[in-house]
């Protein structure tokens, strides 16, 4: 005999995963009790305001997708502003555009044509290959130096990429940078996707959107009040860390954390651009963050507002007690994430998923593509 229950899903989690299954559920006529143990809804998409400026509290969030269902969804609810991604890096106070293009190269090299480009970097290509003597690349350093040679890696890779996971990059698995965009073109959209863009409301309004008529419990640990929670429903939908729901029996999984710097400058503009990478090793933050610049405002709405907040971003280890970020996605995570898997399987009335759950990093738009695809 099944229990008595209040509601057909009890949903983990309320950021976009959990939020977006929630909204289906409530539109096939499902009821739904969302809990997260943080006192805001949205999960790392969440906003906060300082300055009267709106904050990406937890690192830069830019919409982009190539699936024009996923993005009729989003439109659907919010509006989109076509905000384009076109991040500089800083080594050592030289500029460079990214993603590597023409214009990358011509601040490299002073070359202006592809061809001559191309040369410079087959050159420097051919170097590594001939070292290889017909191996595969075995790490990432290795594998940068194929893509792109030694200049580029040694300037805009290597120093960001170390800062970034806290290991020599000649300890980190090839497959980490095997798509390393490259183009011969002055072209500065970092994403090849067609739809792009940030809500002009705030991804608030999004979430806000997706929660609309959905119980939510704010402040809620579901692994420390699984028992009372469970008795709720029939079905669960789990989006925290996967190793934390089964207790770290088969051990912990390994994660790159975050951590930031806000500051308040009484200036209307200080870097120019939403983000800037810091490349040198010698900078100890990954890159800053301008939060103005995502509104995709005209100079004179920049200037009105006589102050701006950055965001140093600095990339950290994990331990427990810390937010999860970036699995580490190497040989012994893999392995141990495929255990957890297994037994994910065999948990009945449990679904997983999500960047936690699934110990994968998603872009937003997999997250929803996911979520919208999952039976209810």
């Amino acid at each position: 005999m099944s229990k008595t229950t209040n509601y057909d899903y009890i949903i983990v989690g309320a950021g976009l995963f959990g939020a977006t299954v929630a909204y289906r559920a409530r539109k096939a006529g499902k009821r739904c009790l969302v809990v997260d143990r943080r006192l805001h809804a949205g999960g790392n998409v969440w906003q906060d305001r300082i300055a009267d400026i709106p904050i990406h509290s937890y690192g830069p969030h830019i919409f982009h997708t190539s699936n024009p269902e996923v993005w009729q969804f989003v439109t659907s609810l919010v509006r989109m502003n076509g905000f384009i991604n076109s991040p500089i890096a800083n080594y050592e106070g030289r500029l460079f555009h990214l993603p590597f293009n023409l214009n990358t190269f011509e601040e490299m090299w002073g070359v202006t044509t592809p061809e001559e480009a191309r040369r410079i970097i087959d050159e420097q290509r051919a170097e590594v290959l001939d070292s290889l003597a017909g191996r595969e690349p075995r790490n990432l350093e290795e594998q940068a130096l194929c893509l792109v040679g030694r200049d580029i890696y040694e300037t805009l890779i290597k120093g960001y990429t170390e800062k970034q996971w806290g290991r020599p990059c000649t300890a980190l698995p090839a497959f980490i940078i095997r798509r390393l965009p490259v183009r011969f073109t002055r072209d500065n959209n970092y994403f090849n996707d067609p739809y792009q863009g940030v809500p002009e409301e705030g991804y608030n309004a999004l979430i806000d959107k997706l929660l609309e008529g959905v119980e939510v419990r704010l402040g809620v640990d579901y692994l420390r009040d699984r028992a009372a929670l469970d008795e709720l429903a029939d079905k669960v939908v789990f989006t925290g860390s996967i190793d934390a729901f089964f207790d770290f029996s088969l051990g912990r999984l390994e994660y790159r954390t975050v951590r930031f710097e806000n500051e308040v400058l009484d200036t209307p503009d200080y870097q120019h651009n939403a983000v800037v990478n810091y490349t040198s090793k010698a900078v100890p933050w990954t890159r800053i963050i301008e939060h103005k610049h995502f509104a995709c405002l005209d100079e004179a709405s920049v200037l009105r507002n006589p102050q701006t907040v950055i965001s140093r971003e600095f990339s950290v280890e994990w331990t427990p007690g810390m937010e999860p970020f970036y699995p580490v996605g190497d040989e012994r995570n893999s392995r141990l994430y495929e255990r957890y898997a297994e037994l994910a399987k065999a948990t009945p009335n449990v679904l997983f998923g999500g960047r936690l759950a699934e110990y994968k990093y998603y872009d937003m738009d997999k997250v929803i593509e996911k979520a919208i695809q999952i039976p209810i």
